[in-house]
C-alpha cells in the first residue's frame, strides 16, 4: 500500500475520532444542563411557594390590624358623635327657650307700642289744641298792643340789651372797685418788698470775644505753617478764629458759650506759653475744658449757697453752673435764675407758703436752658425730662412746665414762679431786644386798639407797657368804657405777645365850643 494513502487513512480515522469525541462531549454537557436545568426549577417552584405562603401570612396579619383599626375608628366616632348629639340638642333647648322669652318680649312691646301710640294720639290733639289757643292769644295781642309778634321780640330785645349793658358795666365797676381796694395795696407791696430786696447784676454777653495778643507776630505763630496750628485750635474747640486787621487782637466767634470760654482760656495759655504746635494746642484745650467745668461746678454751688437750697442733685449742680454761660436776650441766665429764686422765696414767705420750695422751683425754672443747644426741643421740655430724671418732686416740674404759660399754673408754687419770672424779666434794662422786633411790637398793638369801633385815635406809651386810646363820646357811651377796655385786654393777650403787663387806658372826652359875637 502507497504511504500516502496510510498517511490519508490516518489522517482521516483521525477526523473522524475527533468528530466523535466533540459530539459525545456536547451531549455530555447537554446532560449536565438538563440536570441543572431541573434543579433549578424546582428551587424556583420551592421559593415560589413559601413566597405565596408568606403573603398569605402577611395579607391576614394586614386585613386583621385593619380590621382593628377600623373597629377603633367607628367606636371614636360614634362617641364623638354621641357628643355632639348631645350639644346639639342642649342648644336647641337653649334656643328654644329664648324663642319662647323673645315672644313674651314682642308682646309686651306690641302692647307698650299701641299704649304709646294711644298716648301720642292724646298729646297730639291737644298740642294742635294748644297751637290753636296760643293763636288766638297771640292774635289778641297783636291786636291790643299794635305790635306783630317779630316787632314786639325786637322791642323787647333792645330794652334787655340797653338794661343788661348798664347793668353789666355797673357791676364790673363794683366788682373792680372791691377787687381792687382788697388785693391792689396787698400786691404792690409783696412785689415792690420782694424788688427791694433783690437787686442782682446783669451781664450782657455777645457772641464773640476779644483776646488780646502781645504783638502782631503772634498771629503767624497763631496761624502756624499752612494754617496747621488754626485748623487744630477750630477741631478741637469748635471755634472760629478770625484774624482781621485788628492790631494786636484775635476775636473768636461761637453761638456756644462754653466752648468759645475754653477756646479763650485755651489761647491765652498758648500765647503765655509760647509753644504753639498741635501737640500742645490739645493739652491746653484739654486743660482748659478742665478748668470750665469746675467753674461751672463752682458757680452752680455758689448758687445753691446764695438762694439757700439743699438737697440737690450734684448733675443739677453742674447744669446750674453751666447756665454761667448762658444769656437769653442780653440777661444772664444763671443771674436771672438766682433773681427768680429769691423773689419767689420773699413772696412765698409773704404769702405765708414754704420759702424753700419756692426758691428751689425758683432755681431750677429755666435748667433747660443749659441743655437747648445740645437737646432738640424747647427749654420747658427739656427742663421737665432734666427735672423728672434727677427725682424732683411734682410740683417742682408743674412750676417749670408752668412758668411759661404752656399749661395751666394748678399750685401756688407755679403762679409765685410765674410772677418772679415775669418780674425778673421785665424790669428796666434786665433784657435788651433788637429794635425792629420793639418798633414792630408798639405797632401791632395800636393797630389792635385801632381795630374796634369808635376808637380815634390811640398811642402806645411807656415801652409798650401802657396803650392810651382816644375814642368817640357819640359812639362810645359811658357805661360802654368798660366793656371796651375788657375786650381790648382780651384781644392784646390773644393776638400778642409780651413781657409784663400791658395798661389799657380808655379816654372818652366830650367837647362843645361857641363864640359870642
Amino acid at each position: 500500500m502507497p504511504i500516502w494513502l496510510s498517511i490519508l487513512l490516518i489522517v482521516l480515522f483521525a477526523i473522524i475520532s475527533g468528530v466523535v469525541c466533540f459530539l459525545q462531549g456536547i451531549n455530555h454537557r447537554k446532560r449536565i444542563a438538563e440536570s441543572e436545568i431541573g434543579s433549578a426549577e424546582v428551587e424556583a417552584r420551592r421559593i415560589v411557594d413559601e413566597a405565596v405562603k408568606e403573603a398569605e401570612a402577611k395579607k391576614k396579619e394586614i386585613v386583621l390590624e385593619g380590621k382593628d383599626e377600623v373597629h377603633q375608628f367607628r367606636n371614636e366616632t360614634e362617641k364623638d358623635l354621641n357628643s355632639r348629639r348631645k350639644e346639639i340638642q342642649r342648644q336647641e333647648r337653649r334656643m328654644q327657650q329664648k324663642e319662647e322669652t323673645l315672644d313674651k318680649k314682642l308682646d309686651n312691646l306690641e302692647k307698650k307700642e299701641e299704649n304709646v301710640a294711644k298716648k301720642l294720639k292724646q298729646a297730639e290733639d291737644k298740642l294742635a289744641e294748644t297751637e290753636s289757643i296760643k293763636l288766638k292769644e297771640l292774635e289778641v295781642l297783636e291786636r291790643l298792643s299794635g305790635f306783630t309778634s317779630e316787632q314786639a321780640k325786637e322791642y323787647l330785645l333792645n330794652q334787655l340789651d340797653a338794661e343788661l349793658t348798664h347793668e353789666k358795666a355797673v357791676r364790673i365797676m363794683d366788682f373792680e372797685q372791691k377787687l381792687h381796694e382788697e388785693s391792689d395795696k396787698r400786691a404792690r407791696n409783696i412785689i415792690s418788698l420782694a424788688i427791694q430786696r433783690c437787686a442782682a447784676d446783669h451781664v450782657a454777653e455777645a457772641a464773640v470775644s476779644v483776646v488780646p495778643l502781645p504783638n502782631d507776630e503772634m498771629k503767624g505763630r497763631i496761624i502756624g505753617r499752612e494754617g496747621r496750628n488754626i485748623r487744630a485750635i477750630e477741631t478741637l474747640t469748635g471755634v472760629d478764629l478770625i484774624i482781621d486787621d485788628t492790631p494786636e487782637a484775635i476775636t473768636l466767634s461761637c453761638f456756644e458759650p462754653v466752648r468759645r470760654e475754653i477756646a479763650r482760656i485755651a489761647l491765652e495759655k498758648l500765647i503765655t506759653d509760647g509753644r504753639i504746635h498741635p501737640a500742645r494746642i490739645e493739652e491746653m484745650v484739654e486743660k482748659a475744658r478742665r478748668e470750665v467745668e469746675l467753674t461751672m461746678k463752682e458757680e452752680g454751688e455758689r448758687a445753691v449757697l446764695e438762694v439757700g437750697v439743699n438737697g440737690i442733685h450734684h448733675e443739677l449742680v453742674k447744669l446750674l453752673g453751666r447756665l454761667r454761660y448762658r444769656t437769653s436776650y442780653g440777661q444772664n441766665v444763671l443771674n436771672h435764675s438766682i433773681e427768680v429764686a429769691l423773689l419767689s422765696g420773699m413772696i412765698a414767705s409773704e404769702l405765708g407758703m414754704d420759702p424753700t420750695l419756692a426758691k428751689r422751683a425758683g432755681l431750677l425754672h429755666d435748667i433747660g436752658k443749659a441743655l437747648d443747644h445740645e437737646i432738640e426741643g424747647s427749654h420747658v421740655e427739656i427742663g421737665i425730662d432734666v427735672a423728672k430724671k434727677f427725682k424732683e418732686s411734682e410740683q417742682i416740674i408743674h412750676a417749670i412746665h408752668a412758668h411759661h404759660g404752656d399749661v395751666e399754673a394748678k399750685t401756688v408754687v407755679a403762679c409765685i414762679v410765674q410772677a418772679a419770672d415775669a418780674i425778673s424779666a421785665a424790669r428796666p434794662g434786665a433784657r435788651r431786644e433788637n429794635l425792629e422786633n420793639y418798633i414792630k411790637r408798639l405797632q401791632k398793638l395800636e393797630e389792635v386798639a385801632s381795630s374796634f369801633e369808635g376808637v380815634e385815635r390811640c398811642f402806645a406809651i411807656q415801652a409798650g407797657r401802657e396803650i392810651r386810646i382816644m375814642v368817640k363820646p357819640e359812639i362810645v357811651k359811658d357805661e360802654r368804657m368798660i366793656p371796651l377796655a375788657r375786650e381790648i385786654c382780651n384781644k392784646i393777650e390773644t393776638d400778642l405777645e409780651y413781657p409784663g403787663q400791658v395798661k389799657v387806658n380808655i379816654i372818652r372826652e366830650s367837647r362843645a365850643t361857641d363864640f359870642a359875637r
